[in-house]
């Protein structure tokens, strides 16, 4: 099934976590801080790390540092632990190269269901290599996080380089909007739950949080070089043709045409598929939408069409 490695100062704590986790089967170990961990990746490497954020002398954002620097082990899920909510904290576990995040008091079904998902993710990464490994990790964490966008990013990849190939565009392009596809939402990793999987409509402020994710994402993919041809993608793709999209108002043709195209293939699918805050809508009703769309001047009518006729047909 897999072991996981429990790191937290309080030993009543890790207790808790490894009974909630004894369903599963998983081998257990545990470590009282940072340090005693980075020791126990050494000797023996875990398939995942469940690591408080505060403990004494090496903190989880240190040890999470440590960790994903080192070539050995930086493909390791690392979870980190926290009674934090709020952005800036999930950014800077982000920079540390934190998989994932859970918060305190913990709610056991969905602790387990994403040690199990980063277990899976575990089991992909050791079979590929290390640039794509890293690519289907960060996306894969996102739909962990959210049962109902499952396929979300495998179905935009699809769509996305299938309408790519029908417009005739170079294969370099093709493979960034499948790796665009997997990567548009990466940047939701630093949005809090309570804002991303809220069931009802966002409040203003809210909505500010949300939009926030594109610039998010596009720094995460920053450090990246492999990931350039990718980053307007994961900025531009709620940008809209008559300057109303986000995050930076572009109008016309300053949105590149890979932006404009996930743009397009983003919207279908999430109208086609079931949302916390509604169910699925049929296909005609997308279909609609986009033209209207259209008409607003938000998208090019000539990659709807073909989208609609060729892709989602």
């Amino acid at each position: 099934m897999g072991s996981v490695l429990i790191v937290d100062d309080i030993a009543s704590s890790a207790r808790l976590v490894e009974r909630l986790l004894a369903p599963d089967g998983y081998t257990v170990r545990t470590a009282s801080d940072g340090a005693e961990a980075l020791r126990i990746l050494r000797a023996a490497p875990p398939d995942l790390l469940l690591m408080d954020v505060m403990m004494p002398g090496v903190d989880g954002y240190q040890a999470c540092r440590t960790i994903k620097q080192d070539p050995v082990t930086r493909l390791i899920p690392v979870v980190l632990v926290t009674s934090l909510d709020d952005t800036e904290s999930r950014i800077r576990g982000i920079e540390a190269g934190a998989d994932d995040f859970v918060s305190k008091p913990f709610n056991a079904p969905e602790l387990r269901a994403r040690v199990r998902s980063l277990m899976r993710i575990k089991r992909y990464t050791d079979d590929l290599e290390s640039a794509e490994s890293v690519i289907l990790s960060l996306a894969m964490t996102i739909e962990a996080r959210d049962h109902t966008t499952g396929g979300h990013c495998e179905r935009l990849a699809r769509y996305a380089s299938a309408l790519g190939r029908t417009l005739g565009l170079p294969e370099n392009d093709v493979a960034s909007l499948t790796r665009g596809g997997f990567l548009h939402d990466v940047g939701k990793v630093g949005v809090p739950d309570a804002v991303l999987l809220k069931p009802g409509p966002l409040t203003p402020e809210e909505y500010a949080v949300i939009q926030q994710h594109t610039v998010i994402g596009d720094r995460l993919c920053g450090e990246l070089r492999s990931l350039r041809t990718v980053r307007p993608i994961v900025r531009w793709h709620h940008e809209r043709l008559d300057g109303s999209g986000y995050p930076d108002g572009l109008r016309g043709d300053a949105i590149p045409l890979l932006p404009q195209i996930m743009g397009i293939v983003d919207v279908f699918d999430a109208l086609t598929t079931d949302r916390p805050y509604r169910k699925a809508l049929p296909r005609a009703v997308a279909v609609d939408e986009l033209r209207r769309e259209v008409d607003r001047g938000w998208r090019r009518a000539d990659l709807v069409d073909t989208f609609l006729a060729d892709v989602a047909c």
